[in-house]
């Protein structure tokens, strides 16, 4: 069967697919909180007639409205983004400058939309400033617009989170007076979690990363104990809706035992 064929015949074929999918999702089972490392831009940019990265960042940027219409559809409330991570922003400059305004213009895009809540999580100050100034704005603009949270990962790093909460911690310490002691005595999984760039946001239940790699990269790192992870083939700009629904599908037939 040649391609062109193929392709006919999966056009046909997927909204069947989806249908049947859906006739198997438990809605009241679906996560609270879906993480997706949006993997595979520049893969995809490669494999496409070796068009360039910028490309391929392009259209990874445009599937992202399609996925939060699916998780509005499913009634997922957070959804987490990670567009950027603290080791993307040692490319190259051309490279780098080219995929934050890409990711800007897809932040306006959202924001201008005015379906969501725009939470920017990361180290922003990495960030030229012009870009911490856009999110700010974006986010102060878009707060308590509806029930529905979107994080837009940029410029992060589960490592560095993790520093940056223990380091607010100690600074909150020091504010008021306490001693070294007593600062480390009151250490907790709690405390840190209140520094964390989600804190007051429950844990993710799922994440999902495409491109085919089963590794999280730093992505929620302390978030995603108990998470259940979906690893997904397709490079993020050919992620379908049926590759969501398979998701969903996967995370209501898992057992989560929370480690006991």
């Amino acid at each position: 069967m040649s391609n062109p064929l193929k392709r006919a015949v999966k056009a046909m074929l997927y909204p069947l697919y989806e249908r049947r999918l859906l006739r198997q999702l438990d809605f009241t089972q679906t996560p609270h909180h879906v993480g997706v490392i949006l993997d595979g831009n520049r893969r995809w940019a490669k494999s496409n007639f070796g068009a360039n990265p910028e490309e391929g960042h392009r259209a990874g940027a445009s599937k992202i409205i399609e996925l939060l219409n699916w998780c509005e559809e499913a009634d997922v409330s957070i959804i987490t983004l990670w567009l950027l991570s603290t080791d993307n922003l040692n490319r190259e400059a051309g490279e780098l400058d080219a995929l934050l305004k890409i990711i800007a213009t897809a932040v306006d895009h959202l924001d201008e939309l005015g379906k969501w809540e725009i939470k920017p999580l990361g180290a922003l100050e990495l960030l030229p400033e012009w870009l911490q100034t856009k999110l700010r704005d974006v986010e102060i603009r878009s707060k308590g617009r509806t029930k529905v949270v979107v994080n837009v990962a940029i410029g992060y790093g589960g490592r560095h989170e993790i520093v940056d909460a223990v380091r607010n911690f100690i600074k909150d310490g020091i504010v008021q007076g306490k001693s070294a002691d007593e600062i480390a005595s009151g250490l907790s999984i709690d405390e840190v979690s209140k520094h964390l760039y989600t804190a007051g946001m429950p844990d993710p239940e799922l994440v999902i990363r495409t491109s085919g790699e089963q590794r999280l990269s730093g992505f929620l790192l302390w978030q995603s104990a108990h998470s259940e992870f979906y690893f997904c083939e397709a490079y993020w700009p050919d992620f379908r809706r049926v590759d969501f629904l398979r998701a969903l599908r996967a995370y209501a037939q898992r057992n989560r035992r929370f480690g006991r």
